[in-house]
């Protein structure tokens, strides 16, 4: 389905014939895309059921190029939305019809590799994995790896603050940025941090990182690379209950083990991997865990003994160790290739994401087997089961009438249940627009408006990725307090399909 823009009336079109005049002024040449067919790759991101053309897209090449827009749109009072490479699962790159869309797809260089520092300084258009590629020859990489680190960026990573397989030992993105160039919506350029492992004063560059676009735009990343470890090895554990590998979960932490990474995915999710990918799954378990186990080639092996152990007196039914490099690849593409593998075999998947308490895995999963005979949807698991990590891929076909309402309710319940357990909404795909109207079910009015003042402090007229994140949008007064008696901002419209 498409969406078109509403026929303008004289006033408004000629006001946005002036703002694509002026963007094109400032980014010359192929830098502004103003007609509705060129701009349809923009409407959405890879939350697909909610679209919408932008008034204009722009695709600034430098920082001043993004500090001129940004205060020519402040200015104005033009609401601009950032892009990196519309990945995210949220809904937080969602254009907004009477905004402006910054692309930031042409920072795509990594401008230095310091080896002797461990540090690479890449701009936000750079692709996680081009990170790694970068600096594999000398034996480094960059840990976060989310399973779309093929095509994400590294601005849209500290956006999210993206996890992946390896967050559990390594961190997340805000565990391995060193540094940040940002530009607020003044247009004035910030730095944060830089190559040293701290800086001094407020911890800006946490609060940056994990934004979700509302603070400001990144125009440079300072990112820690890593050593490769001398030996990595992965073992393939079936169990006989989704409720079983869970309780192993909890089992191996409980025991002081900190794999490299630990990944869970149930029967459908297992079925779907191995017909696409042939990584040597086993078919006949209900669940499957890959635990990795990497440094000294003397501590891995005895840690892949006592993971086998734990393995089996959690009622483990399978083991397979990897015996190559190349076999530990193999075990590892079938997970990262989860997502695809589902898309064959369903019409349609909805991709949530929630985080609980290791303890609580056994519990969400019982609940969530009533959930999906509830609404009458199958539901496929992906887990970063080591640091509680839910991404349960709920099935539907949005061509059935009622399925798509059904398979948001679906997920609302899920999310609902992570925070009751004693988690939160999400672990590394951001609130957006998906969960923005949940946010109450995890924090109290005082909480959002607190979280609102420190938006108010960086964008005091709340024009920077409005509509995201937060359930309740409020003018901002002097000093970034609230302005309580000011009554709120509408919410900009959001098109579902």
């Amino acid at each position: 389905m498409s969406v078109r823009m509403p026929e303008p009336d004289s006033a408004v079109l000629s006001r946005r014939e002036k703002i694509v005049a002026t963007l094109r002024s400032i980014v010359p040449g192929e830098g502004v895309i103003a007609g509705e067919r060129e701009m349809k790759p923009f409407e959405s991101d890879g939350l697909t059921a909610y679209r919408q053309l932008p008034m204009v897209v722009v695709l600034p090449e430098t920082t001043s190029q993004v500090a001129a827009v940004l205060r020519y749109c402040h200015d104005e009072g033009i609401r601009v939305v950032p892009r990196g490479a519309g990945t995210s699962l949220s809904g937080g790159a969602l254009p907004l019809a009477d905004g402006v869309l910054l692309g930031m797809a042409k920072f795509n260089k990594i401008r230095e590799i310091d080896f002797e520092n461990r540090v690479a300084v890449v701009e936000p258009g750079v692709t996680n994995l081009a990170v790694t590629t970068a600096v594999a020859h000398a034996g480094f990489y960059y840990a976060p790896d989310p399973s779309s680190q093929i095509a994400c960026t590294i601005g849209g990573n500290v956006a999210e603050n993206s996890g992946g397989v390896h967050c559990l030992k390594y961190g997340m993105t805000t565990n391995n940025v060193l540094g940040c160039e940002i530009v607020l919506m003044t247009g004035e350029v910030v730095r944060l941090g830089g190559k040293q492992l701290d800086a001094a004063g407020y911890d800006l560059l946490g609060l940056i990182t994990g934004s979700e676009g509302l603070l400001g735009v990144v125009t440079e990343v300072t990112v820690r690379i890593l050593q490769k470890p001398e030996t990595a090895r992965a073992v393939l554990v079936g169990f006989p209950s989704s409720e079983d590998a869970g309780a192993c979960v909890s089992a191996i932490i409980g025991a002081g083990i900190i794999p490299g990474g630990m990944e869970m995915m149930d029967r459908p999710a297992v079925a779907a991997v191995e017909e696409f990918v042939h990584a040597g799954y086993p078919l006949d378990v209900e669940a499957l865990l890959i635990v990795e186990l990497d440094g000294p080639a003397a501590e891995v092996d005895h840690l892949i003994e006592r993971v086998e152990a734990i393995a089996r007196d959690n009622r483990a039914v399978s083991c397979k160790v990897s015996t190559s490099e190349e076999q530990r690849l193999l075990f590892w593409a079938g997970r990262k290739a989860a997502f695809p593998a589902v898309g064959r075999i369903s019409p349609d998947y909805y991709c949530m994401d929630g985080t609980i308490p290791r303890a609580a895995l056994p519990r969400v999963l019982a609940r969530m087997k009533e959930m999906s005979e509830k609404f009458g949807l199958r539901v496929a698991n992906v887990f970063h089961a080591g640091d509680g990590n839910l991404h349960p891929l709920i099935l539907y076909d949005a061509n059935v009438a009622g399925e798509l309402d059904r398979a948001e309710q679906f997920g609302a319940e899920i999310l609902k249940l992570c925070v009751e357990v004693g988690g939160v909404l999400t672990g590394e795909h951001g609130v957006g627009v998906e969960k923005r109207d949940l946010m109450p079910a995890m924090f109290s009015e005082t909480d959002l408006n607190a979280q609102q003042r420190v938006k108010c402090a960086f964008d005091a007229k709340g024009l920077l990725n409005p509509g995201k994140v937060f359930p309740v949008l409020h003018r901002c007064a002097e000093l970034g307090r609230m302005h309580v008696s000011g009554g709120q901002l509408p919410f900009p419209d959001i098109p579902r399909f």
